[in-house]
């Protein structure tokens, strides 16, 4: 069973900790660079494995051969599979459920929110406009919800957005 790792509350213990094990499945190239880049601006220690879709998502978390990431970070539009798709079959997989799921998109549609809520995503991320709302997002993700929304989703923090965070976050 994969968690977050609980001691990691604070920036300076996820820049110390064993790198956080993340898979992104995003199908822009752009994107996942940019991802990539703010999170590195985080400084939180990380290992990034990219997919381009939510077929290849699931396959790369159902090979035994493979560790389980300790999160997976799933845009919501991709081609072959979707992301709800996607989250959907790793939600009902017993061996693959309690992977702590955060749902990106450009989307702030409340339909969305709430299909991916129930469906188990631990996180909503409405996409940021800029890199310094990447920054701060992925900041408030790793630092702020990491033994909160990601051990338990709770849905008054369930949506994030570069509009809801303090610059003090």
């Amino acid at each position: 069973m994969t968690s977050p790792k609980n001691a990691a509350v604070t920036s300076n213990e996820l820049e110390e900790n064993e790198p956080v094990k993340i898979i992104l499945a995003e199908d822009d190239k752009d994107d996942q660079e940019l991802f990539i880049e703010a999170l590195d601006a985080t400084k939180v220690s990380a290992e990034v494995v990219t997919v381009e879709n939510g077929q290849e998502l699931v396959n790369t978390l159902k090979d035994r051969a493979e560790p389980k990431p300790d999160i997976v970070f799933i845009d919501i539009n991709m081609p072959v599979k979707g992301g709800k798709e996607a989250l959907a079959e790793i939600k009902s997989d017993q061996e693959l459920k309690d992977i702590p799921a955060v749902m990106l998109s450009t989307s702030n549609h409340p339909k969305d929110i709430e299909e991916t809520f129930n469906n188990g995503a631990n996180l909503y991320v409405q996409k940021p406009s800029s890199f310094t709302g990447f920054i701060l997002i992925l900041k408030k993700v790793f630092i702020l919800h990491w033994t909160k929304a990601l051990l338990n989703p709770v849905r008054n923090i369930f949506f994030v957005s570069e509009k809801n965070i303090s610059h003090k976050d």
